[in-house]
């Protein structure tokens, strides 16, 4: 199943000259600082951070491809907060607490922005914001969701009014929205890729097609094996994903993983005005919402729903299709060029899970569909540890490695989402209450 994302890049050229065997797998036997298994965003962001940091000797260890999962499938988004709502995160840890780790937030969308111009990444970037469009007609929605913004996390969300989001989303589906700035989306395949190169160039060694078949104590750390060799390392770091299988049991079980589905129109051309007047990135107010932007090719990019199955490119490209339509009527003849899903990891409690466990094992993974930021974050503070420039944040210890009860996890997930969309459906069918006498 190709993405739109593979199919707009070239592995090879993202590769630098003086680094052409730095993705070969492992071969042999040898000792490291660092082990870090998984070459998705997290995984390369850790690595990127610690050479930033000067440390040396560092390995990371992907069993496909970089960018394989999430990280390279995903939206494209770039944004602030978790897959945890921000009234919730408040809730859970107080104003100082959910204030500090939403900051990280938004700091890693300005890190990634540096490491863009840094790094030379060409990767598509449109810094244009991010549109929140009111699926209800409650203006009560928007404005509460404002105020938290602004008094609890010191960020200011613009009002869009209703005939001015109108004039850039051709639908009447919207009752307004609100417009975050410090916001932008890109190519997140090329991002990573871009981002692995600049890794590579620092000395990391990346090898991908090494499985880890096997991790264990060994000496003052740990072994970790794959197929055809093994890395003695000092520290390890677990960043799979949902796609990390019977490497290291207790992340493993403490995280769902998800099927979240893309698709992306043919170019339009002209026709893109027709639906999407803006630049911006958008999604909506329900808790099973669309998301969706424009890409510079002048196609759509439409995201959405979430299952516990990995479907077929036919039926993903029908279902969002039908979800496309509902929106923008107007486009019922566009075809749709790629469709694809994949896997993320999904914490029970929404959050992504960072830190280090009882046996000395640094993690992170957990982010949920929400990941571009929080995976840059995750990065900077591993790296920070581990190199001892500080601990990592006391608030993410609050949001441990809850276990996720598996196949019972999974069938709880479908039944939360099948029922979240039952409540949305309700509510948008719900008279106004400015209508209401």
């Amino acid at each position: 199943m190709q993405s739109f994302y593979e199919a707009t890049v070239d592995r090879s050229a993202s590769r630098s000259s003086g680094h052409s065997s730095a993705y070969a797998p492992l071969t042999g036997r040898r000792s490291v600082n660092v082990c870090i298994m998984g070459g998705g965003l997290a995984g390369l962001s850790t690595a990127l951070g610690l050479a930033e940091r000067g440390v040396a000797d560092v390995a990371v260890l992907e069993a496909e491809q970089v960018g394989f999962g999430a990280s390279g499938r995903n939206g494209g988004f770039v944004f602030g907060g978790y897959s945890l709502d921000c009234a919730d995160l408040l809730k859970t840890l107080g104003p100082a607490r959910a204030r500090e780790l939403y900051t990280l937030t938004t700091d890693a969308v300005d890190l990634m922005r540096k490491r863009i111009q840094r790094y030379r990444i060409d990767c598509d970037v449109t810094d244009a914001g991010v549109i929140l469009a009111n699926w209800f007609d409650e203006p009560a929605r928007l404005d509460t969701q404002r105020r938290l913004m602004r008094d609890s996390f010191g960020v200011e969300w613009e009002p869009v009014a209703a005939a001015a989001l109108a004039s850039e989303l051709k639908t009447s589906r919207y009752h307004g929205g609100l417009f975050e700035r410090n916001a932008f989306h890109f190519h997140p395949l090329k991002y990573v890729l871009g981002v692995a190169s600049a890794v590579a160039d620092a000395g990391v060694q990346i090898h991908e097609k090494s499985p880890v078949v096997r991790l264990q104590r060994g000496g003052a750390g740990f072994v970790v094996h794959t197929p055809h060799g093994a890395l003695e390392a000092r520290h390890v770091v677990m960043a799979g994903g949902g796609y990390a299988r019977n490497v290291y049991a207790r992340v493993e079980r403490a995280v769902l993983p998800i099927a979240t589905y893309v698709m992306a129109t043919e170019p339009l051309g002209a026709r893109l005005k027709d639906a999407l007047d803006t630049r911006a990135a958008v999604y909506d107010t329900r808790f099973a919402f669309d998301y969706y932007r424009p890409l510079p090719d002048t196609r759509i990019l439409w995201g959405g729903r979430i299952s516990v199955r990995d479907r077929a490119p036919d039926i993903i490209a029908r279902l969002l299709r039908r979800d496309l339509l509902k929106v923008y009527p107007q486009l019922r003849d566009v075809r749709i060029e790629y469709a694809w899903g994949g896997l993320m990891s999904y914490a029970r409690h929404k959050m992504p899970q960072i830190g280090r466990s009882a046996d000395g094992v640094w993690y992170a993974t957990g982010f949920g569909g929400h990941g571009m930021a929080p995976t840059t974050v995750s990065g900077e503070l591993l790296a920070a540890a581990i190199s001892g420039e500080r601990p990592v944040p006391d608030a993410f210890a609050t949001f441990g490695l809850t276990p996720a009860y598996g196949a019972l996890g999974l069938a709880a997930a479908q039944l939360t989402y099948t029922a979240m969309q039952a409540r949305d459906a309700l509510a948008a069918r719900r008279p106004s209450p400015r209508s209401t006498p």
